[in-house]
């Protein structure tokens, strides 16, 4: 797959709420994930497949979406950016993620917030 389409699969799946679907089909066993900040005691980043699948279950697990807003996908070569903003007075947050693809696959990718 082409960087434009593993970008316009990632944002389909997010739009229908099918966040592990998409890390299943389109991140690489050595995907490593970077967020903007961390629990304390915890680390930013995460390497490997699993290690990425438990952060997104954790977060997913510990977090309520009641409404999102999927832009993008903004494609520069292997690169790609998305933007996410959630629709709710209950907890409102903008995220920026940057998508890095090698052959066919999101190899990594890094997270920019402001809550």
């Amino acid at each position: 797959m082409t960087t434009q389409e593993v970008a316009n699969k990632l944002i389909a799946a997010c739009k229908q709420g099918h966040f592990m679907a998409a890390i299943d089909e389109l991140y690489s066993p050595d995907i490593v994930s970077m967020e903007a900040s961390a629990p304390p005691g915890q680390s930013r980043e995460a390497k490997g497949f699993a290690a990425v699948r438990a952060k997104s279950e954790w977060w997913g697990e510990h977090h309520d979406v009641h409404s999102m807003v999927v832009e993008g996908p903004l494609v520069a070569g292997a690169q790609f950016a998305v933007t996410f903003k959630p629709e709710s007075k209950r907890f409102q947050m903008e995220e920026v993620a940057v998508y890095q693809v090698k052959d066919g696959k999101i190899i990594y990718e890094q997270f920019f917030y402001a809550t």
